[in-house]
């Protein structure tokens, strides 16, 4: 099941000045987390699968360049997904009390951005590989862009005091 861009429902993200900590909670035990993560586990299994049976077999009649290109794709695929899949983990692991959502806020559990490209490396690279490769950016830039939306935008998103912004304004315009 290939989720759209546009189900993906902010209901569980940063709103104005609520500490992280509960969005990363928040995130963790909503419907949409629980989609996320059934679909970014069916990709890994999928992939993985087509890696060992049909794309072992594919690549085997592939000419040495596209080979190599098979092989590089195929180690970035596994790459992409295997972060995506640690950061789900991480996920699950707040919504099942191993992990604080303290701790889930730690740099070192954020997603890289993908480096943006146009065409797959070789034009005889086998369709399947192609396909596979289409919908795991397509799944990483949707957990790309909550992991955004939960920790880096809500770094961005610290509350305002009302009283100390005025208390500041008022300084400010009788120094003048």
């Amino acid at each position: 099941m290939l989720l759209m861009d546009s189900m993906i429902d902010d209901a569980a993200l940063p709103a104005p000045g609520r500490p992280r900590a509960a969005v990363v909670r928040d995130f963790a035990a909503s419907e949409l987390f629980e989609r996320t993560f059934r679909e970014g586990m069916e990709v890994v299994e999928e992939v993985a699968a087509y890696l060992d049976g049909d794309g072992r077999r594919e690549s085997k009649l592939l000419s040495r360049a596209t080979a190599l290109a098979y092989a590089s794709e195929s180690m970035a695929l596994t790459t992409r997904l295997m972060q995506m899949a640690s950061w789900l983990l991480v996920q699950r692991a707040v919504r099942e009390g191993g992990m604080t959502a303290e701790a889930a806020c730690a740099p070192r559990y954020r997603l890289s951005p993908l480096k943006p490209r146009e065409e797959p490396s070789h034009p005889d690279l086998p369709i399947a590989l192609i396909e596979h490769v289409v919908r795991a950016e397509r799944l990483y830039e949707r957990a790309l862009h909550l992991d955004g939306r939960m920790y880096v935008d809500a770094e961005a998103e610290e509350p305002v005091n009302p009283v100390l912004s005025q208390m500041d304004r008022l300084t400010a315009a009788f120094r003048a």
